[in-house]
């Protein structure tokens, strides 16, 4: 494997969400004073564009409304890691892509713990030893995932996932592998109305590999779909 570099991330999320998968995210994070170290083999992804950015508005994304406050990692240098607060509870972890001033982010939604399992189900409160379905469990969903990590909104968003600079007691990288050969495509998870439907097919995982996230409809999606709904190509 290969550290991520700027040129990597510097296209739009759509080009860099699938190249992501077979990928690892590296943390290590001081906890107790000791560095505790998990890696997580990236399975699944979803690709958000920002203002403006590309054919069509993604009103899906943070970014559709411009820069703000909460989303200015994702209209910064690529490779940094934007890391938000969903539902108020969960930690979750993207990757900023294009050049500054896009706004593009590719959001990490599930993977495999493969170093640091029990730092990861530490933190997901799991018992130990883990059965079969709870390593599966550990960072199957965007939340999950952050957790399992530990990677923190607010604390660690922002956090260089090429240079690994340390910030705020933690250090990220991400590290490439061989391009996965088959790679499945299809609507983002949970995201509601036309932003939830083949209109955007920008959530793409690894088949077969259960660590993948189960897809469900988020809010007004599934009869957006049913409708066949679509969003016109901007001039």
């Amino acid at each position: 494997m290969r550290r991520v570099t700027r040129d990597d991330v510097m296209r739009s999320a759509v080009e860099v969400a699938p190249t992501l998968l077979g990928a690892e995210l590296r943390t290590v994070v001081i906890e107790g004073g000791v560095p505790v170290e998990v890696r997580v083999r990236v399975t699944e992804v979803e690709a958000y564009h920002g203002q403006g950015t590309g054919d069509r508005v993604d009103p899906g994304s943070h970014a559709r409304m411009g820069r703000t406050a909460r989303n200015a990692t994702m209209w910064g240098e690529p490779g940094h890691l934007y890391v938000y607060l969903s539902h108020g509870i969960h930690s979750c972890v993207n990757v900023a892509c294009g050049p500054e001033g896009q706004g593009d982010g590719v959001l990490l939604r599930a993977g495999e713990v493969v170093a640091g399992e029990d730092a990861a189900a530490f933190r997901r409160g799991a018992p130990l030893p883990l059965g079969r379905t709870a390593r599966r469990d550990l960072a199957r969903g965007p939340g999950r995932l952050g957790q399992a990590v530990g990677l923190r909104h607010a604390l660690h968003d922002g956090i260089d996932a090429v240079t690994g600079a340390e910030h705020n007691g933690a250090r990220a990288e991400l590290w490439l592998g061989a391009p996965v050969a088959d790679v499945s495509q299809g609507p983002r998870v949970g995201v509601a109305g036309v932003a939830g439907t083949d209109a955007f097919p920008w959530r793409f995982w690894i088949p077969d590999d259960p660590t993948v996230s189960a897809f469900r409809w988020g809010r007004g999606a599934a009869e957006a779909a049913a409708l066949g709904a679509t969003l016109p190509v901007l001039d």
